[in-house]
């Protein structure tokens, strides 16, 4: 994608994020009229739709849905009817990466929780990384893999990492926040060292616990794949 399209996707992700914070602010059972209630259900449900056209990479869509939604409210506002301002959040790029193999709830719960934060940016592993770090070849080549990653919704872009040094998809992606899984064998200080050598100011976090399943795992489908039909 281009820097036109990721210009685009962030201004529709930041009216998105400001127009959701401010639904969020507002309480329905606080409402009498019911009229004023329908107009603010009214835009939720463009909030949804919004949200909805940009899990599908349709920013010009998403765009004009979303500013329905901001028109209503502001109408409201203006009226005296309702009493908000508008935050106006900066929109950041967030860094994941993963070898994303076999696709389970675990690889979902990560992705989605790091939009939250803003614009995925998903680092898939080359293969050659995969055989160095998991000891094993990949079920799914690189491309494969790309593919699939690029397809889900909480994921803006997704890129092949370098094959020599994984340090190097930073010096690419340039994120504000780096969002590590629970347990990726990566040492955040070591991240850090490295954002102070090339000058970038990025916040490096790791989500706290890992999603709660047996299948969250591709190792663990791997093998009941094995015992279900190998053995």
């Amino acid at each position: 994608m281009s820097t036109a399209d990721e210009s685009i996707a962030m201004r529709v992700l930041k009216y998105i994020m400001n127009v959701e914070q401010v639904l969020n602010s507002i309480r329905l059972d606080d409402i009498r009229n019911p009229e004023v209630k329908e107009v603010v259900n009214l835009s939720k449900t463009y909030l949804n739709d919004s949200k909805y056209y940009f899990s599908n990479k349709d920013y010009i869509t998403s765009l004009s849905c979303i500013a329905y939604a901001e028109g209503l409210l502001d109408a409201l506002r203006i009226l005296g009817i309702i009493n908000f301002h508008w935050e106006r959040p900066k929109v950041r790029r967030v860094m994941v990466g993963g070898t994303f193999d076999i696709i389970h709830p675990g690889h979902i719960y990560y992705l989605s929780e790091a939009s939250k934060l803003g614009l995925v940016y998903a680092v898939v592993a080359r293969d050659s990384t995969v055989r160095r770090v998991k000891g094993r070849e990949p079920v799914n080549d690189e491309l494969t893999r790309l593919e699939v990653v690029n397809s889900l919704k909480f994921v803006y872009k997704a890129v092949l990492g370098n094959e020599e040094n994984i340090f190097k998809s930073i010096e690419v992606v340039k994120p504000d926040v780096i969002l590590l899984g629970p347990d990726q064998p990566v040492d955040e200080r070591l991240i850090s060292r490295h954002l102070d050598t090339i000058g970038l100011k990025a916040e490096v976090l790791r989500l706290p616990s890992r999603y709660k399943s047996e299948i969250a795992s591709t190792t663990n489908i791997i093998n009941r794949i094995l015992k279900l039909y190998c053995e």
